[in-house]
């Protein structure tokens, strides 16, 4: 039996959160694994259908990492562990055992200045287990560079599902939103600094000089909303942006499928970086190319000039310059068409294989 801790599982949305959800459903089709997740509203729907163990632990989130690794102390005295694979290397550091452990990476979790009080703490926990496991090549260097033990090191990116064939109905109820818009550019992801919404609403005004009936989608929440919006106001580009929240798995699909670019240029913001960007294996699989930042692991989702481009995300000429390139003479049909065979190597049935490598 294996355990999974994580702090980030659905039915709670997000990467981190679909990320150890497919993990847990694929090791569950090969080993016996108990999950402990945090509690989350309207769980115990959920939990029923899957087909495994999960324990919900809930609390002040102060106290709950304690209350959680008591738990998971407590279960393994009386049960027969292989190994714990853990989400986060805080779900880690309370757990008194000699059992192989196993620790996921992403990049902004360990991106602390080496020397202080939190590098120390990331060290002591992953240069005393048996593997670690970086979602991208990006995110092993930056783990390297922080004082990580190289050797320990194994890179796994994120596995998807296969997409799910788009309900017909959604399709023409996003089309008659949309209608006459295009090119139709998107971006789903949290409203944040390092996501770079407001560079994209930037080249979006002089993109609307070329394409009058330019679109940009942008599905999410987030602590930057209101200042996007209100960018939006000042540039007069209320006519070219739609925000999207707390909308339908089914209805996000169906926007990206609908959509010509996927855009995400992230940058580094403070400690805060793109470890991957799932988002842009997620458009790829509607045929969707994507457009990077060089700063971070979308490098590894994305083949610059064959799926999407890359680009320097603080430099608004080259983020401008990168989505005219894909619009122009719809240089975005072939990269699209690239992006859905490239995909196929982040399905969970591939993904999967490697894990079983580290975990026997």
């Amino acid at each position: 039996m294996y355990l999974i801790i994580t702090r980030s599982f659905p039915p709670e949305l997000g990467g981190m959160q679909s990320l150890m959800w497919g993990l847990s459903k694929e090791l569950s089709k090969n080993f016996m694994i108990k999950v402990f997740a945090d509690y989350t509203v309207n769980h115990k729907k959920f939990d029923e259908q899957a087909s495994f163990s999960i324990e919900r632990v809930g609390g002040i989130k102060l106290l709950r990492k304690y209350r959680k690794a008591q738990l998971v102390n407590e279960f393994i005295k009386y049960n027969k562990i292989e190994g714990i694979v853990a989400d986060h290397w805080k779900s880690l550091e309370l757990i008194k055992s000699s059992k192989k452990k196993f620790c996921l990476i992403h990049s902004k979790e360990i991106n602390h200045p080496k020397g202080s009080s939190l590098n120390k703490r990331v060290l002591n926990v992953l240069n005393n287990i048996e593997k670690v496991i970086a979602n991208s090549e990006f995110t092993k260097n930056l783990a390297i560079k922080c004082g990580v033990k190289e050797n320990n090191i194994v890179v796994i990116n994120p596995g998807i599902d296969l997409a799910k064939e788009l309900d017909k109905k959604t399709m023409n109820k996003v089309e008659s939103l949309l209608k006459v818009k295009t090119p139709r550019l998107i971006t789903v992801s949290r409203f944040d600094k390092r996501k770079n919404h407001e560079k994209v609403i930037m080249a979006l005004r002089n993109l609307k000089q070329i394409y009058p009936d330019i679109v940009y989608i942008c599905v999410g929440y987030g602590e930057e909303e209101e200042n996007i919006k209100n960018l939006v106001k000042e540039l007069d580009l209320e006519g070219q942006v739609m925000f999207f929240k707390d909308i339908t798995n089914d209805l996000k699909n169906a926007l990206i499928a609908k959509s010509n670019v996927f855009v995400m240029p992230s940058i580094i913001y403070k400690t805060s970086v793109e470890g991957f960007g799932i988002a842009y294996v997620e458009a790829a699989q509607y045929g969707i190319p994507s457009i990077g930042g060089k700063d971070g692991g979308a490098a590894d989702a994305i083949e610059h000039e064959k799926t999407g481009l890359i680009c320097d995300g603080n430099n608004l000429d080259d983020i401008y310059s990168s989505i005219n390139t894909a619009l122009e003479n719809k240089k975005y049909l072939e990269f699209g068409k690239n992006a859905k065979e490239f995909v196929t190597k982040f399905q969970w049935s591939k993904i999967i294989e490697n894990y079983k490598k580290i975990l026997n």
